[in-house]
């Protein structure tokens, strides 16, 4: 062991109480609390970016084949098109396609004795996969389909089950406007009860069959109100769009349209928390630093007189300089080691209880979501242990122009 790494160690870790003792633990402290809150920050931004996505993909796909209409949202009725089987093979062709269907919204009237309250009917045929939504139902099971006739049950949110009094099993009368304004009613079973915790789908959306969409709306046999597709992996969806929309046998009538842009007040407030995670992260990447300098710099003003008899005996700038260096990188090591654990173990007990809760009228969700990304942490451990090393440069920058006769003296 070198002489500058064994005075380093005899003031890291000297059994005595020592101000340098104090200094090197509340950098350690410091920078461990830093990497721990960046890892932390990091993670719940991601997951929850994550998890509200998902909810609207699996209740709305990842992108609609419909008829071109501008200003069209996902709380609007479409214009029928023609389903066209040709086409649709050809978009299950893609390689990035999991899965297609057709469906149709209506907007209706619910009745009960006490109450009525408007819904928008997503119609859906027997091919849908159900298995995206059953993590959302609270209680019952989905339609049920048969080949004579249009299904006569409908899937509502909690809310509406709530502000109804409707339960599952119960009938319910359903008016849907007609053109001339006239009322057209039909009475149907309530066979689920849903929650997405999504305020935009519980207070608006029910589920019921295409077939009757189409009686509804006297449509033909093969009219729908366009297509919804599911993609294996949501990051190619701009790749997906681009292929789709140079499709030959595509009816230049139609539109490919990624689901953010049908829902874009939801998406927008999703890519603030970006701003909100970049100035948190940035917040406490300042900290950090201004801490660590402060820390260093009182170290090595606390030992100028060491350093100054150490120079006056013949020790050189690097030689004294590597004392102060080894004490930073053991601060650097140390706190982004001891950071890491407990932001992931923080993140982990998360995952497995469910500890922290969110009001999920405001945020979507009843419990706060993780996303760990291996090489984000990596890259926070890396930020961190670079920033540190040059913030190293101050006190070796003071320590080659502390002058030995002076360093004596100091008080």
């Amino acid at each position: 062991m070198g002489l500058s790494s064994f005075i380093a160690n005899r003031i890291a870790f000297n059994q005595n109480r020592s101000f340098s003792k104090f200094i090197i633990r509340l950098s350690i402290a410091a920078t461990t609390i830093s990497v721990a809150a960046m890892i932390i920050t990091l993670a719940f931004a991601n997951g929850f970016q994550q998890k509200v996505s998902e909810k609207i993909f699996s209740f709305s796909g990842h992108i609609r084949v419909q008829y071109v209409t501008p200003f069209a949202s996902l709380t609007s009725e479409e214009i029928a098109i023609n389903a066209d089987s040709s086409t649709m093979l050809k978009i299950k062709a893609d390689p990035d396609v999991q899965t297609i269907h057709p469906y149709a919204t209506r907007y209706a009237i619910l009745k009960t004795p006490e109450d009525l309250q408007g819904v928008l009917v997503k119609g859906i045929d027997k091919h849908f996969d159900f298995t995206r939504l059953e993590e959302f139902m609270v209680k019952g099971r989905f339609l049920s389909f048969n080949d004579s006739s249009y299904s006569r049950d409908i899937v509502i949110s909690q809310k509406t089950a709530s502000e109804l009094k409707l339960d599952v099993g119960d009938r319910v009368l359903i008016y849907f406007i007609r053109p001339d304004g006239s009322k057209r009613p039909d009475r149907l079973t309530v066979k689920g009860i849903f929650k997405t915790g999504i305020s935009d789908f519980d207070n608006t959306f029910a589920l019921g069959d295409l077939k009757l969409i189409r009686r509804l709306n006297g449509w033909e046999e093969d009219e729908i109100g366009g297509y919804e597709i599911f993609l294996k992996d949501y990051r190619k969806v701009d790749e997906v769009i681009q292929h789709l929309e140079t499709l030959p046998d595509l009816p230049a009538t139609w539109s490919v349209r990624n689901i953010k842009e049908l829902a874009p007040n939801i998406f927008d407030w999703l890519n603030m928390q970006n701003v909100t995670r970049n100035v948190l992260i940035g917040i406490m990447i300042i900290v950090a630093i201004i801490n660590l300098i402060t820390c260093l710099i009182i170290l090595v003003l606390e030992r100028m007189r060491m350093v100054g008899i150490l120079k006056a005996v013949g020790a050189t700038d690097w030689m004294v300089q590597k004392i102060f260096l080894q004490h930073s990188t053991f601060i650097a090591l140390t706190g982004i080691l001891a950071g890491a654990a407990i932001g992931l173990g923080l993140l982990y007990a998360q995952i497995k209880t469910g500890f922290i809760k969110l009001n999920e009228e405001a945020y979507y969700l009843h419990t706060a979501a993780v996303k760990i990304s291996a090489w984000e942490v990596a890259l926070i451990c890396f930020s961190t242990f670079i920033i540190c090393f040059l913030v190293l440069m101050i006190p070796s920058y003071i320590v080659r122009k502390v002058q030995p006769v002076k360093a004596i003296h100091f008080r």
